[in-house]
């Protein structure tokens, strides 16, 4: 352990990284984007309400506009004719962003195996968390909400400009 420099020692003050304290902010003020189209928005409008609270996480304020949000809650069912809208709203987030495929619908096309219904929506964009369940409960919600905690959290500035994150996009072909 590193002694701290004269004068910056006793209550009140401590040493750490830029870094850690913008993943502590960016990981407790997430602001989500739903995307709802099935059941699974009913479930999200319980984790909203005040039995489960999501606010204590810090993501009160779901933003419907993606150039506000920086967490994409996609829950539900989503059609083929739906996927380059879903696809948009991505692209319209700002960095970072993050994505979460709430239900098995979205995770993988659940029990709709048609045509119609595309099978998962990590077809056409990166996800980062899967809820499973269907549709998941409240909890598990909350839960994959912290697993994207710890994802912000973590996270470094370089990440998003690593040559592995631009092939990822690339693959899905985002830029």
């Amino acid at each position: 352990m590193v002694d701290a420099p004269e004068g910056v020692e006793g209550a009140g003050f401590f040493a750490t990284s830029l870094e850690k304290v913008v993943g502590i902010a960016r990981a407790n003020s997430l602001w989500p984007l739903p995307f709802a189209t099935s059941c699974c928005g009913i479930e999200f409008m319980a984790t909203m309400g005040s039995h489960y609270d999501i606010s204590r996480f810090g993501s009160e304020r779901p933003s419907f506009s993606p150039r506000q949000a920086d967490l994409l809650m996609v829950m539900g069912t989503i059609p083929k004719k739906m996927a380059p809208i879903v696809k948009q709203v991505y692209e319209q987030m700002a960095e970072p962003r993050w994505v979460l495929a709430m239900g098995a619908c979205a995770s993988s096309g659940g029990i709709f195996d048609s045509y119609s219904v595309l099978q998962g929506i990590d077809r056409i964009i990166p996800v980062d968390v899967y809820v499973p369940g269907c549709p998941p409960r409240p909890e598990q919600v909350l839960d994959g909400l912290m697993r994207i905690q710890d994802l912000a959290k973590n996270e470094s500035f370089r990440r998003r400009n690593s040559p592995e994150y631009q092939a990822l996009l690339a693959s899905y072909n985002i830029k």
